[in-house]
């Protein structure tokens, strides 16, 4: 093993020319191939070898031999895994040796680069594949669980046994694959996508192919007119369990862009942990989602210019990380294996077929494309329409104008402070000279009004998230301010809200019953129907605050559920220790889908934004 045999002789012919064999490719290596050395009659020759490795067609080219034609000779190189190469198989903090071990992975600081994973994964996974059927449309197999290789089995954490592999080929170019337990039911997205009936593809017209292999597990697909792997998940870090999902896969490519809000946008591969990304240069970067909403998208620019993006339907806390090896690990707290690929090929077919699977963006109107002024903190209407008024006599274009909760009754929604009084009147004369207006909406809703009735209709039309198995609403502090105090202005803002802070619940918006109220809400703001003069003629709504974000982490009193706000792996977020529920709300609340199925704000958090979009738009 790792030598070759190389006589480079027929009869004893001695070329004259000089003829030399000078480079060699080693299919198969599994692993990068570190050395070489050439030895003729058990003598080592001094040769300057260069390899490179390619991991996803596991090809290892060795270059700058030597070998003359008409001798013998013994060529040994040596494989190992490089540090490029390692999938971090501790992502928490405080890695130890006895932790990593516990896991049946290996330790091995081996470098001073704290960014190199010191834990990780040693070969092949826990799962082999058995029982796979194909059809003219795709293929199921049943994931086996070799228990001898499992790593991970604490409560919540222990290999699930029963899983399945679906891949359906859905068109020409997109088909999906899915992981999920088919003997318990698990949460899965509920937001449907734009997907045909029944598949549509042909074998001749499809893009791409699918193999399996089947011990250890891994699935790979490859673009058909270049044979180029865009998905190879033939590596030992696949692991699902009750609440820590993760999968990896090998990038084919030089480039990729996306994942959403976060301002790591492009990456380029350089080869080495240090300085992988364009923008990170001190460490491989990780994208942290569980935040307003996200779209864990990524659209990856092939080394023959090609381009294919992939979707990973799953709304759960995560992180994604890319590595040098080139690759990406998924990390997620829950959920199911849910991914989308669509194969372009350019990048402007990649997104059109992106937003066909997920849905068209809506057009603008032509006037939000003008320019806008926003700003927290106006004292009053007078100052607003001097700002306009400054704006005019500058000759500043100014299109849209903007109020942030300053308008507000102490900050609830669907009121107007006393010193906004005018606004109404306001508005609708910015609006005559052709202007547009733009208000703030935040989904919390003060509890401790004696004459509210957006909170009042809400609690008699049942639209407010629970604690589980109870009929108590779940209550934290945002903006809104309590009734009857006098409010020191001049403490710090977070000071203000622990001391005056109302008790505020948040909308399930999942709910149809929720959506009723939403909608009614705010058009009994756009036309009062007790006072016309106060309606609010709005242009457009600007809906912040929609993480759901607090200003305390989770519930007043505390959360009570300690494993949904501290599962066993939690992504690095801005306060990792603090857990999920920082400045949001507690992962225990209860929710409930239009069909009157329950949610765990756990598994929906990152679709709260979503689902108050939704009803607002519409």
């Amino acid at each position: 093993q790792n030598v070759l045999q190389m006589n480079a002789i027929n009869s004893n012919y001695i070329d004259p020319n000089n003829l030399k064999f000078e480079e060699i490719k080693i299919l198969g290596a599994v692993q990068e191939i570190t050395s070489v050395t050439v030895s003729q009659n058990n003598v080592v020759e001094n040769v300057t070898a260069t390899i490179t490795y390619n991991p996803l067609e596991k090809v290892a080219h060795i270059t700058g031999l030597q070998l003359e034609l008409g001798k013998s000779y013994t060529v040994k190189w040596t494989q190992e895994l490089s540090v490029n190469g390692r999938f971090d198989c501790y992502p928490s903090p405080n890695a130890t040796q006895e932790k990593c071990e516990q896991l049946g992975c290996l330790w091995d600081p081996a470098t001073s680069n704290s960014n190199v994973p010191p834990c990780y994964y040693s070969s092949d996974n826990a799962y082999s594949v058995d029982k796979v059927e194909y059809t003219s449309s795709g293929l199921t197999a049943n994931l086996t669980l070799n228990s001898a290789k499992t790593r991970a089995n604490e409560n919540f954490t222990a290999p699930i046994s029963t899983l399945r592999l679906e891949v359906k080929y859905h068109l020409n170019n997109m088909l999906q694959f899915k992981i999920y337990d088919y003997q318990n039911a698990r949460y899965e997205v509920p937001i449907p996508l734009n997907l045909p009936s029944s598949p549509t593809s042909t074998d001749n017209e499809r893009l791409y192919e699918v193999s399996v292999q089947k011990k250890p597990f891994g699935i790979q697909v490859r673009r058909k007119s270049t044979g180029t792997v865009i998905w190879d998940s033939q590596l030992p870090t696949f692991t699902f369990s009750d609440m820590f999902i993760q999968i990896s896969t090998l990038l084919a490519s030089q480039y990729i862009y996306g994942f959403g809000e976060n301002e790591h946008t492009m990456f380029r591969r350089n080869m080495s942990w240090h300085s992988w990304g364009m923008f990170t240069r001190d460490q491989p970067p990780t994208y942290h989602l569980n935040s307003y909403g996200h779209h864990p998208f990524y659209m990856a620019l092939e080394e023959d210019g090609n381009a294919h993006g992939v979707l990973f339907l799953n709304s759960n806390a995560m992180d994604v990380t890319v590595q040098p090896t080139p690759a990406l690990t998924y990390r997620t707290t829950g959920g199911i294996l849910d991914f989308y690929m669509v194969l372009g090929p350019t990048p402007e077919l990649v997104v059109q077929e992106y937003t066909a699977l997920i849905g068209r963006p809506v057009m603008p109107p032509y006037w939000s494309l003008g320019f806008h002024l926003c700003r927290y903190g106006y004292r009053n209407d007078s100052e607003i329409a001097q700002v306009v008024e400054d704006m005019k006599r500058a000759g500043i274009p100014h299109d849209v104008q903007y109020v942030d909760i300053d308008h507000m009754e102490r900050q609830l929604d669907f009121t107007i402070g006393t010193r906004f009084a005018e606004l109404p009147a306001l508005i609708n004369r910015i609006k005559d000279e052709g202007m547009r207006f733009i208000i703030i909406l935040d989904p919390a809703i003060s509890g401790n009004e004696t004459n509210y009735p957006t909170f009042s209709r809400g609690v008699q039309d049942d639209v407010f998230i629970k604690w589980p198995n109870t009929n108590d609403i779940i209550y934290s502090k945002v903006w809104p301010f309590l009734p009857n105090v006098q409010v020191n202005e001049s403490l710090p803002e977070q000071t203000q809200i622990k001391l005056y802070g109302a008790h505020t619940a948040f909308p399930d918006f999942f709910r149809n019953s929720t959506v009723a109220w939403w909608k009614r809400e705010i058009l009994e703001f756009y036309n009062n129907p007790t006072d016309s003069s106060r309606s609010i003629k709005f242009d457009g709504l600007w809906i912040d605050m929609n993480e759901p974000a607090a200003f305390m982490n989770g519930a007043i009193g505390g959360c009570r559920n300690d494993l949904l706000n501290m599962p066993p792996y939690i992504p690095n977020l801005g306060e990792r220790s603090e857990g999920l529920a920082f400045k949001t709300l507690c992962m225990e609340g209860q929710q409930y889908l239009p069909d009157g199925t329950p949610v765990r704000h756990y598994d929906v958090h990152s679709l709260y934004g979503w689902s108050q979009t939704k009803p607002t738009l519409e």
